[in-house]
């Protein structure tokens, strides 16, 4: 037999699940539905743009399945996952990957309205999600969450105090619905990315003296592509991490390591 052919009959880790994961229309969201449908999943994944999504869709996979949703309003939601569960079934995969970053500038000067945004976006649409679909999995007797957070929820991003804060209280909210979910058979846990080379992060890599400088102070000197947090996400999804919870998987090339 081939060596394609061997490659061809090895079971994919995530043959036969149900997954979403938010905010996929580029970036990392879109790199781990594509790890995931590589993987086996049928995958929905949304944004705020249909035509975005048929283009995801259509690049990706049959198996892909593009469902506007804005994750701020609790209503796009409950009607999401409504359409996954008619076409798709139960969900056994979560992946709170939507996000932004609208508010940055010194602490004192961040409005009333930016600071609810963001918690709107960063923070709260992940609680809507997981309160609404961990419930099943806990029933059934197995699932995995997967929340995105960032080395800025360790560490405080200059100017970009909301930022930060979404990302810290996201990983501790990670660890508390692990401790309660663990024993229902359900897994919850964060990756925390360092530098990405993404949309929402471009102000840092797309200037090339301040993505020298910061390459300068990472063990691994290259800018992280979206591939690389995917292939973390396909692990925290599979049976592979069966015995991971709660935790915070760091991938930032060494970027905390940095010595003062």
């Amino acid at each position: 037999m081939s060596g394609r052919a061997l490659e061809d009959k090895k079971a994919r880790t995530l043959e036969g699940k149900t997954a979403i994961v938010t905010g996929a229309s580029r970036g990392i969201g879109k790199s781990i539905a594509a790890a995931f449908v590589r993987e086996g999943a049928r995958v929905a994944i949304c944004g705020r743009k249909q035509a975005t999504l048929d283009l995801v869709a259509h690049e990706l996979s049959p198996a892909v399945k593009p469902v506007v949703c804005h994750v701020g309003r609790p209503a796009e939601i409950d009607a999401m996952l409504d359409t996954v569960s008619r076409e798709f079934g139960p969900v056994d995969i979560l992946v709170n990957n939507a996000g932004t970053n609208i508010a940055q500038g010194p602490c004192t000067e961040m409005t009333e309205a930016q600071f609810d945004k963001m918690v709107e976006i960063n923070l709260k649409s992940a609680w809507r999600f997981m309160n609404r679909i961990a419930p099943g999995m806990a029933a059934r007797g197995s699932g995995s969450i997967i929340n995105i957070a960032s080395i800025s929820g360790i560490r405080p991003q200059f100017h970009g105090m909301l930022y930060s804060m979404t990302k810290a209280a996201l990983i501790m909210m990670t660890q508390s619905y692990a401790l309660e979910l663990g024993p229902s058979g359900v897994r919850v846990n964060t990756i925390a990315p360092g530098l990405v080379q993404t949309a929402l992060s471009e102000y840092y890599w797309a200037d090339e003296s301040r993505a020298t400088a910061q390459m300068a102070r990472q063990p691994i000197r290259h800018l992280g592509q979206p591939a690389e947090i995917a292939g973390i996400a396909v692990l925290l999804a599979s049976a592979e991490s069966s015995y991971l919870t709660g935790q915070t998987i760091v991938v930032d090339g060494g970027m905390l390591l940095t010595s003062i």
